[in-house]
């Protein structure tokens, strides 16, 4: 009976699970935004203070549970030497946010090479994409406008899958909205399940 019982709890309180990698450039801020959405999503979390936040050497991992959804985040590093572990987590993910630096335009290059050589796996075919210009809050960043038009040269190897490209600054918190729209794209219909 115990069995039983169990078993029935353990499948009414069980939460789908999927899981978001965060990729982008070193020094992107993909950290940053993840510690703003835990801090903005779980109860109780402070988060961690921007200047304790260092350069990410293999992988942070962050959990949130919303609208009876668990979302797995992988923020991996983004240094040059690091991105070659990226492909190891293509095949488990659900989602992607590629977090592009729009306040460094002499990396943008760096940062579209590489995310034509992620969204040109085979294993990323129909996982949906946000594509966040970070930093806004820094004079002469590049605006959506300006980044949009780079990264849509890269459509062909995009593909059909959902894709938007948002302003945000994980800093500030500028585009609050875009983490909660975000989300909610994510935890809805976007989401690929096998």
């Amino acid at each position: 009976m115990y069995t039983l019982l169990h078993g029935l709890y353990k499948y009414i309180a069980q939460k789908d699970e999927y899981c978001v990698l965060i990729l982008g450039l070193d020094n992107a801020g993909k950290t940053t935004y993840l510690e703003a959405a835990k801090t903005k999503f779980t109860k109780n979390y402070k988060g961690m203070k921007p200047s304790k936040i260092t350069t990410t050497v293999g992988l942070n991992i962050g959990k949130i549970d919303i609208a009876g959804i668990r979302l797995n985040f992988w923020d991996l590093g983004g240094q040059e030497e690091l991105q070659s572990l990226w492909d190891k987590y293509y095949a488990e993910s659900h989602a992607l946010i590629y977090i592009v630096d729009s306040s460094d335009r002499d990396r943008i290059p760096d940062s579209k090479e590489a995310f034509d050589k992620m969204i040109s796996s085979n294993c990323l075919n129909g996982v949906p994409l946000l594509v966040l210009a970070n930093k806004q809050d820094i004079p002469d960043c590049m605006g959506v406008r300006e980044v949009k038009p780079i990264f849509n040269q890269s459509a062909h190897l995009i593909g059909r899958r959902d894709c938007m490209v948002m302003p945000v600054s994980a800093l500030t918190g500028y585009g609050k909205i875009i983490l909660v729209i975000s989300f909610d794209k994510f935890t809805s219909h976007s989401i690929v399940t096998d």
